[in-house]
């Protein structure tokens, strides 16, 4: 169930007559309100070490708690994609993102506290400044560097992040 199929009052006046008004918006028969469901932001890095290994990270929270991931999340308002990587990089990981390439994005669906988030996940080719303060944090319950060949993505618990890992790997090979 996605957010706009949960919110049947009209968020401005409280209105029940908050009613579908095209696939992804709602509008407001009462006040005129109208809602647009457009995807968040979400971005993701890829970051190699000397050796050729990617950093990944075992996810210490729903949605896929325990599965595996890339550094990254939810870009915040009045951000840019490349400061929430940087920001999600060293809260989750302790490293300070020293150059990052922009490579696709993918659109998701986030199921958090029983709603479909709809995203749109930026990734990006990083280069870090220093590997060595490698600490896990917030989201991360693990870090870990990695060989691409012992990669396999049905270990990671984001549709994007294992499409986005297969597209990553297979230019690499």
């Amino acid at each position: 169930m996605t957010l706009l199929e949960k919110l049947s009052y009209c968020p401005m006046c409280g209105s029940s007559h908050f009613e579908a008004n095209s696939p992804k918006s709602k509008k407001c028969n009462n006040c005129g309100f109208e809602y647009f469901m457009n995807p968040s932001a979400a971005v993701a890095a890829f970051i190699v070490n000397s050796k050729g290994e990617l950093l990944i990270e075992k996810r210490k929270k729903e949605p896929a708690k325990g599965t595996f991931d890339l550094p990254g999340g939810f870009c915040d308002a009045q951000e840019t994609a490349e400061e929430g990587l940087a920001r999600e990089v060293m809260e989750e990981t302790g490293l300070t993102i020293a150059k990052q390439r922009y490579l696709f994005s993918l659109p998701n669906i986030y199921r958090y506290s029983g709603v479909d988030i709809h995203t749109l996940d930026l990734f990006y080719e990083c280069t870090v400044e220093d590997t060595a303060p490698l600490t896990a944090g917030d989201d991360a319950a693990e870090c870990y560097w990695v060989a691409p060949e012992d990669i396999h993505t049905e270990q990671f618990g984001l549709r994007s992040v294992r499409q986005a890992l297969y597209m990553y790997l297979d230019k690499k090979r």
